[in-house]
């Protein structure tokens, strides 16, 4: 009988904005939710980048990754991710440095290449970005260099990036399209797939990286994992109505809508009024994720890992009410078999 792999579960955390809400409230909720998880045992924990959206708290997971890491013990505390042409590789680099010299060995740096926000947005974040693939490989070449340098004993470097320490950040690129897995496996970095962002070819993409992949000084094997929508509720009643939330949120997502996460209320009214076209867009956004009781979830789940061949899944769960969202986490946990963390000592909520 083949033996079963191992699943190691993570978090995305997007530091959603609910409807009446405040950001304040997302991001004390992050914390929350972290504390949490590593408590139930979660490998990692990534905080995303979004910028010119009032339903998403987070643009600057390099602020919000300190804050989380001094207030948990266990988990790897990351991004999910930078996105990279708005900035420089250089401080990039000197940031994750930085974070990984006060965290030793808890610390990811994950990468993106898309804008994470509008093109007049991104404009105003890096005005010289001409969103070009070569600029984006020349960037991936530098933050290469800057985080190995030294590593291995030897300064290579032109310019020394500060401060010198023993370990180095996990490099790890994102990636809801096929180039960025080519990338990944070139410059010996772990590569993430967003199949909540796109449920169409991703297990192809890391398959392909894995095949690809070139051994680097920080990754001698390939690292892969995706993340995806998860719901987990007590019924698979309870789940397909948190669900409608989602969906409602998606759509206006795409139709360009900023705002929080709507009330099931809102979501019910919402359904009674979707057009043909808004349904079957609706229908194509739910391949996007999983939702039902903690068997029916890990056994989806447990098929797509699979197809990915990979042994992580990073859950992104989001529902307008907190308590829903962590009962979500800790259903999942079980599940899973996680084996929970003990003997911590958190600041009361």
């Amino acid at each position: 009988m083949a033996e079963t792999k191992k699943i190691k579960l993570s978090v995305l955390d997007q530091s959603p904005v609910r409807e009446g809400g405040t950001a304040e409230q997302a991001l004390q909720e992050t914390l929350q939710l972290a504390q949490l998880t590593d408590r139930l045992g979660y490998h990692r924990y990534w905080v995303s980048e979004h910028h010119n959206t009032l339903g998403l708290a987070g643009p600057a997971p390099e602020v919000l990754i300190p804050h989380l890491a001094a207030q948990t013990k266990h988990l790897r505390i990351g991004s999910g991710g930078v996105m990279l042409p708005h900035y420089s590789a250089l401080k990039v680099a000197e940031n994750f440095r930085l974070l990984e010299a006060l965290y030793p060995n808890r610390i990811d740096l994950g990468i993106g290449r898309a804008p994470g926000t509008d093109r007049k947005t991104a404009a105003l974040l890096n005005p010289y970005n001409l969103f070009n693939e070569q600029d984006f490989i020349e960037q991936l070449r530098d933050i290469d260099r800057y985080l190995q340098d030294g590593i291995g004993g030897e300064f290579t470097a032109e310019v020394k990036v500060t401060p010198r320490s023993a370990t180095a950040p996990e490099r790890w690129l994102l990636s809801s399209s096929g180039q960025s897995g080519v990338f990944a496996a070139h410059f010996g970095m772990g590569f993430s797939f967003a199949h909540f962002i796109n449920p169409n070819g991703g297990a192809e993409t890391m398959r392909a990286y894995q095949s690809r992949f070139s051994p680097s000084t920080l990754l001698k094997q390939p690292a892969g994992n995706f993340g995806i929508f998860v719901i987990c509720a007590d019924t698979q009643e309870r789940a397909e109505e948190l669900q409608l939330s989602m969906d409602m949120l998606m759509l206006h997502i795409r139709q360009g809508k900023s705002g929080g996460v709507p009330s099931l209320e809102k979501a019910r009214e919402f359904y009674a009024d979707l057009t043909p076209d808004e349904l079957a867009q609706v229908q194509y956004n739910r391949q996007r994720a999983v939702f039902g009781t903690p068997e029916q979830v890990k056994t989806q789940l447990d098929t797509l890992a699979e197809e990915y061949n990979v042994e992580e899944i990073v859950v992104v769960t989001i529902t307008h009410d907190f308590q829903d969202r962590l009962r979500s986490y800790e259903l999942l946990a079980g599940a899973y078999g996680l084996e929970p963390r003990i003997g911590q000592n958190f600041q009361s909520q």
